[in-house]
């Protein structure tokens, strides 16, 4: 009787997930028209560009939005602008685990070196704590200098490293970004 009832208890919350994760990543998505506090101090008159919701076989993974300060950029000209990246995640994630996806897809955007991956990666794996549902990670991009990062606005890491910069931003921006749909949501018009 006890294992029946383990199991319905189970089936119970599964079937619950669903619409947890949906709230969650609604509540998430609702329209946000000021740029957060790290990146108001770092881009002063910052103002969205543009904005998707990441989904990775059909789980809601994060929302990004890109802020810019002045014109907008495009892919062709991401690595040489000033801009911040902001994610907000719909679920619980380790920071071992995003710096090694990232690797992944900065490897898809250009080729670079093992000891410059072993370098970068154990710089991502400082800068991103694990996440949960609701944290935000929030990437600036410093031209020619490298990037700096922020966990729900505290600071985490510098990366002093412009090409560390351009591949890691790149997953996202770069005209070889691994998400063209959502390197165009971010990049509207000016894409």
């Amino acid at each position: 009787m006890t294992s029946r009832r383990q199991a319905l208890t189970a089936l119970t919350a599964l079937t619950a997930l669903p619409g947890l994760l949906a709230t969650a990543t609604a509540a998430v998505a609702q329209g946000v028209s000021e740029p957060p506090a790290e990146v108001r101090a770092a881009l002063p008159g910052a103002r969205l560009q543009g904005k998707m919701r990441f989904r990775w076989f059909g789980l809601t993974v994060y929302d990004t939005r890109l802020w810019v300060a002045g014109e907008p950029i495009s892919a062709q000209d991401y690595a040489t602008r000033p801009f911040a990246l902001e994610l907000v995640y719909a679920r619980k994630l380790g920071g071992a685990d995003i710096a090694d996806r990232s690797i992944d897809e900065m490897r898809r955007i250009d080729r670079f070196e093992d000891r410059e991956a072993g370098d970068w990666r154990a710089a991502m794996v400082a800068a991103f704590p694990d996440v949960v549902s609701g944290d935000r990670l929030t990437g600036l991009h410093q031209p020619g200098r490298g990037a700096r990062f922020f966990h729900n606005a505290r600071p985490t890491r510098e990366v002093a490293d412009a090409e560390f910069a351009r591949l890691f931003f790149g997953i996202w921006l770069s005209p070889r970004s691994p998400e063209p749909a959502l390197r165009q949501s971010l990049l509207g018009a000016a894409g």
